[in-house]
């Protein structure tokens, strides 16, 4: 679909008007290059021109949401392919915020698929959800058995610099990833503000930062997890990395969303070579 066309805002029940976007990404390996090959849209969900701040074989390629923000109703769906041998990373230019459900549920569908030798990398900017926020959230990652893949996903509960807390809404979350057909990880739950799980020491804890950063590609070697169980924290914070033969996950408890994106990222640093046979060359989106 041309960038040119304008975006429609449709209707859904009653008189409530809401954002249905979809955005479709295909890349491709051609001569050496990740090109991205397939770049269709409806609603306000685009990807302008492809990046390669790091040489040929990877296409960078920053998720465009030009209203700024989702509010009740607002549905959102990303699927993205890399084929044979390609290598992109997703990204975005700043913070997604989940605005108040004003009676209606937002959602989000990302699905991801990495062809044989290919990689794809799902690293968008935080999350932050908004006091009275109803939203559900679906990842579905299918690779072929020699594909690699990492994301990254930071949730950050009410704005506490403005002082809002997290007391009215939920959070829905279904993840599932798929390598050479056999099921990898399958989590999914319900996080409902003011709840048991907030407080829980078996949920949130309290804190109201939470992060997961999940690999999978080659076995890292357990030098590299043990570097990654050193990165430093804030006091208070939880904080452990585990593997499962080709699968890495990062988790994180804190209340504080810079330290928790320099502790992602510091993860992500040490995963990426070891794991996608990549050094960690940081998007340039994320330092503006």
């Amino acid at each position: 679909m041309p960038d040119s066309l304008p975006l429609a805002r449709l209707p859904d029940a009653g008189a409530h008007s809401a954002w249905q976007a979809e955005l479709r990404l295909g890349f491709a390996l051609h001569d050496g290059v990740s090109r991205l090959v397939e770049r269709t849209h409806s609603g306000p969900l685009r990807v302008q021109k492809p990046l390669y701040p790091e040489g040929d074989g990877v296409c960078h390629a920053i998720i465009i949401h030009p209203p700024g923000g989702v509010v009740g109703g607002d549905q959102l769906a990303v699927h993205a392919t890399a084929g044979e041998g390609a290598h992109a990373l997703l990204t975005s230019p700043g913070a997604a915020k989940w605005y108040r459900a004003n009676g209606h549920v937002s959602g989000q569908h990302v699905v991801l698929r990495a062809g044989s030798g290919a990689a794809i990398e799902w690293l968008p900017q935080e999350s932050i959800f908004f006091d009275q926020a109803c939203v559900r959230l679906r990842h579905e990652v299918e690779l072929a058995a020699d594909a690699s893949y990492i994301g990254c996903d930071i949730v950050c509960l009410g704005r506490s610099a403005s002082g809002e807390t997290f007391n009215t809404g939920s959070i829905s979350q279904h993840v599932q990833i798929r390598r050479g057909g056999r099921l990898l990880w399958w989590e999914q739950g319900v996080l409902a503000a003011g709840g048991a799980l907030m407080a829980s020491p078996l949920g949130l804890g309290g804190h109201t930062v939470c992060a997961t950063l999940i690999a999978v590609g080659a076995s890292a070697a357990p030098a590299v997890v043990a570097a990654l169980r050193e990165i430093k924290v804030p006091a208070g914070a939880l904080f452990g990395a585990t593997q499962m033969k080709s699968l890495v996950v990062v988790r994180l408890l804190c209340g504080d969303s810079e330290a928790a994106r320099r502790i992602m990222l510091a993860a992500w640093q040490l995963l990426r070579p070891a794991m996608l046979g990549r050094a960690a060359v940081v998007p340039r989106i994320w330092n503006t």
